[in-house]
């Protein structure tokens, strides 16, 4: 266990919490400095797919590094942001045929939504207004938060966040209405959690809900924004969750496990009509985002070698097989005693576990998640949400550990 200087994400460093110091990483493992080894049963905060340090992702990086470091992409481009785009031009729909770059889902959702309202500006209508689902989480600049859940996470920063119009979780029956009057005030934009909204909880709805909700949209203009940050790269079983519901969006986002987890990279894919709205001979019509770091070639080239894993390996075929593994696991969890609410989509598997203060700030998450890491699992609970959501690399071996684990610090309350 390591003190540092480092200021570290979601921790409250009041609380005296051990610090763990990973020295290495293989598979679906982590290791300490002490020599233990964890199991990351939630994929390193959800990015990494096919496993730590995989091969070829890794020989891809070292190559690139050796090659080229980080290109001005401000008018210019290099051969390994081709590769990706056209791996994924490979691999999504056809209609989603622009791809802009950047650096993390968050600011991928930033992309997305000035992409949004600068199509509306362009063609002179004053559409502003977004719409958000009830409960959901975009990330944490100031864009993706305003579209997001409001609550202990920014009420700090309430000042500097924008109004949205809110539409009541999918699965809920006035879902569909509201957003249909929503969308007759002429909406800019709805952005989603395709099936399951990830920080907010697990919390999964169906197919037929995300293409309804789609429809909806279509019918009124309203531009439909996929975040699949999370779900994107067969986390829900396909390799997108809207693929699920035979959803194409307007623009999509996607980063985690595009490098398979291994470098930070993001992408926005939008359509024709979003990129037309902003080609013109018109130096004030060009959309005006960028970062230092856009494309930067090492990340590139390991986004493009998880584009050949996807494109070469039978990728889905592990992906089934771990969800059939987890389907078992969720069975078994749900006559746990204490556990309620047993769910499972794709790969992604959650639970509840009774709680007199149920939400984020519970204390039993933080209680789990020590007991676990004690037994040489890595879970980060949400609350008194558990979930588990491994590298499709994990071994049935590996998940009996890791729900053994969680099993004995649910019973030790």
């Amino acid at each position: 266990m390591t003190r540092t200087r480092i200021w570290h994400p979601f921790t409250q460093h009041g609380l005296g919490e051990p610090i763990p110091n990973i020295v290495r990483t293989e598979g679906a493992y982590l290791w300490m400095d002490t020599g233990e080894r964890l199991i990351d049963a939630i994929s390193s905060w959800w990015v990494t797919t096919h496993g730590h340090a995989h091969p070829s992702i890794a020989a891809a990086i070292a190559e690139a590094a050796a090659m080229t470091d980080q290109i001005i992409f401000a008018g210019h481009t290099h051969l390994q942001a081709e590769a990706v785009a056209d791996g994924l031009a490979a691999l999504f729909p056809a209609e989603l045929a622009h791809i802009f770059f950047s650096d993390s889902g968050s600011t991928a959702v930033e992309v997305a939504l000035k992409m949004a309202l600068g199509f509306w500006a362009a063609r002179g209508e004053g559409r502003h207004r977004i719409l958000v689902l009830e409960g959901s989480y975009h990330g944490d600049t100031i864009g993706a938060m305003s579209v997001g859940a409001r609550g202990v996470f920014n009420a700090p920063y309430a000042p500097l966040l924008f109004d949205v119009g809110t539409i009541p979780f999918p699965g809920d029956d006035d879902a569909l209405d509201t957003l249909e009057a929503a969308c007759r005030e002429h909406a800019a934009a709805l952005i989603v959690e395709p099936l399951v909204l990830g920080a907010g909880g697990m919390r999964m709805y169906a197919p037929e809900r995300l293409a309804a909700m789609a429809a909806i949209c279509a019918r009124h203009g309203v531009l439909f924004i996929a975040d699949e940050v999370m779900t994107g790269w067969g986390r829900t079983g396909a390799l997108t969750a809207c693929e699920q519901a035979g959803v194409v969006p307007d623009i999509m986002c996607l980063s985690k496990g595009l490098t398979g987890g291994s470098l930070p990279l993001a992408v926005t894919l939008a359509s024709a009509a979003i990129y037309d709205a902003h080609y013109a001979p018109d130096r004030s019509r060009m959309f005006f985002h960028s970062s230092s770091y856009t494309a930067n070639p090492i990340a590139c080239a390991a986004a493009a070698a998880n584009l050949a894993i996807w494109r070469e390996e039978p990728v889905l075929e592990r992906v089934a097989a771990l969800s059939v593994i987890q389907a078992d696991w969720v069975e078994r969890a749900a006559r746990w005693p204490g556990v309620i609410g047993a769910r499972r989509l794709g790969t992604i598997a959650a639970f509840e576990v009774e709680d007199m203060r149920p939400g984020y700030l519970s204390a039993l998450g933080p209680a789990i998640k020590a007991r676990c890491a004690a037994a040489g699992v890595l879970i980060r609970p949400l609350g008194n949400t558990v979930y588990v959501m491994p590298p499709y690399c994990v071994s049935s071996d590996d998940l009996a550990q890791v729900y053994g684990a969680i099993e004995n610090a649910i019973r030790v309350r």
